[in-house]
């Protein structure tokens, strides 16, 4: 089961940092039910943490709130909290679907997400007659739809998925009171705007709206003014920053030399869980098989494998029977593992606000966590982003004893001609790195068209013998009449 401590801090949490609980603030505070606090008080958890502090007032007022706070810092408690008190009042314990409409609606931008949101509002709302589901693709849609129409308040989903079962018409959103976007800039970068519009379209024109995020480009404000009512911004941090308590270190090497790093990098320092992030999905995938063959129990996630395979992975790696998780960027967002100690960047992303929601997987609740990236010469421009962005420069270091390994000498060959055999983007073919001129591959050609034309015998004219012209000296004579077998003319 999903571990949701690193939503909500405890109260004895250690150093005052941005995302620790406020000692003067108490969630029996805000007003919440007391089935609501009984769930929060099973935990241990007292005192809220900034973002929940500022955000659970202006929800619970009705209000249109843009929520801003780096990630792991607790926005699902700051929204999810709120929502399940004001819907209290709609609560009913009768079996009929009628009496359990749509009445809250959060969007995420992927699976991992909506299922650790859904696993938050269900503990949360444990002791109340609240229903909440989620709803995400790559998965059977019959169980979902079974749970849809027996009714349910709260519905965590992604967008595709949501507009498959509207378009099934298992789902009525006619009454739906709070719409909830979670991490909506990723929604953009994902391409789900046009999603998103025709959602908002479905739903009631009163309605509050919330939308929480570790970043807001200029993108995601313009999309806040679309559809939010004169919104409070509730900002904990300053935009794109990274927690004071996660330690980030750089590490120069070769290209063909990073997953030797990667390897080096996990026993030297005897990580046991840690997540690993990578650019593509091939990449993750033999990343996972090289630390397999190193001896490190690891298993990667990405868009590839199946919604049952990426799942059963992230058990696995929170049961701690996986100890390295080789994701791509559809798990920098929604993973939440208490104390996760490390995480790495073997590519550095190509989005700069990805990096900050990588390193976000640790240093959670207020832990202290290390970033460990890899980086070449080629990625100096994804490098001067990130600094850029997250305003502060990332500590260069040495990787001290690490010595790659011959093992995978064929193989980064073997990859090296792969890449100079490739195409660039213009289709044409590119010249081989050494610097010599490049030439197109010869085709083989059949010595036989190289010959010069020699007419078949079939095709020689006939000589006439002289004793069979006319003897009146006339050259010319009545051609006679022949006929022919099938197989052709007889031979002369």
């Amino acid at each position: 089961m999903t571990d949701i401590k690193s939503d909500l801090v405890q109260g004895a949490a250690s150093p005052t940092l941005i995302d620790t609980p406020i000692a003067t603030t108490r969630f029996e505070d805000f007003g919440l039910a007391p089935e609501i606090l009984r769930a929060l008080s099973e935990q241990g958890y007292v005192h809220p943490t900034p973002i929940q502090a500022e955000a659970i007032p202006v929800v619970l007022q009705g209000k249109d709130v843009m929520g801003a706070a780096q990630t792991g810092t607790g926005k699902t408690a700051g929204f999810s909290l709120p929502i399940i008190q004001r819907l209290l009042a709609h609560a009913s314990s009768s079996a009929s679907p009628a009496r359990h409409p749509v009445r809250a609606l959060i969007l995420t931008p992927t699976r991992e997400l909506a299922d650790q949101v859904a696993e938050n509002v269900k503990a949360y709302s444990r002791f109340t007659p609240l229903r909440s589901t989620v709803v995400f693709g790559g998965v059977d849609m019959a169980p979902q739809t079974a749970i849809l129409r027996s009714g349910v308040e709260i519905v965590i989903a992604t967008p595709g998925r949501l507009l498959d079962h509207v378009q099934q018409k298992t789902i009525n959103l006619s009454q739906t009171q709070i719409l909830v976007m979670d991490e909506a800039d990723r929604m953009l970068d994902m391409g789900f705007l046009p999603d998103l519009q025709r959602i908002i379209n479905l739903l009631p024109k009163q309605r509050q709206n919330l939308m929480f995020s570790a970043t807001f480009s200029p993108e995601i404000k313009k999309l806040a003014a679309s559809f939010l009512n004169n919104p409070q911004t509730i900002e904990v941090a300053r935009s794109n920053a990274t927690a004071d308590n996660v330690t980030q270190i750089l590490y120069k090497v070769a290209e063909d030399e990073k997953r030797d790093a990667v390897s080096f990098i996990i026993r030297e320092r005897g990580l046991k869980q840690v997540i690993v992030f990578s650019n593509t999905k091939i990449g993750a995938s033999r990343l996972a098989v090289h630390l397999v063959k190193q001896g490190v129990k690891a298993s990667a996630i990405h868009g590839d494998k199946s919604q049952s395979e990426r799942m059963l992975a992230l058990e696995d790696f929170k049961r701690g029977e996986v100890e390295v998780l080789v994701a791509t960027d559809v798990a920098a967002r929604g993973l939440d593992i208490s104390e996760m100690p490390c995480v790495i960047n073997y590519d550095l992303p190509y989005n700069a606000e990805d990096y900050v929601h990588r390193i976000g997987r640790t240093g959670r609740a207020g832990a202290k966590g290390d970033a460990i990236s890899l980086h070449t010469d080629q990625d100096e421009r994804l490098l001067v982003d990130i600094e850029k962005l997250i305003k502060q420069k990332i500590v260069r270091l040495t990787l001290a004893g690490f010595v790659a390994t011959s093992v995978q000498a064929p193989e980064r060959a073997r990859h090296s001609r792969d890449r100079s055999d490739r195409t660039d983007r213009s289709g044409t073919d590119r010249p081989e790195k050494s610097g010599r001129s490049f030439q197109a591959p010869r085709e083989k050609v059949d010595p036989w068209f190289l010959k010069p034309y020699e007419p078949s015998a079939s095709t020689l004219p006939v000589a006439i013998p002289a004793n069979s012209l006319s003897s009146t000296g006339n050259t010319t004579t009545k051609p006679q009449k022949r006929a022919f077998l099938l197989g052709g003319t007889p031979k002369v």
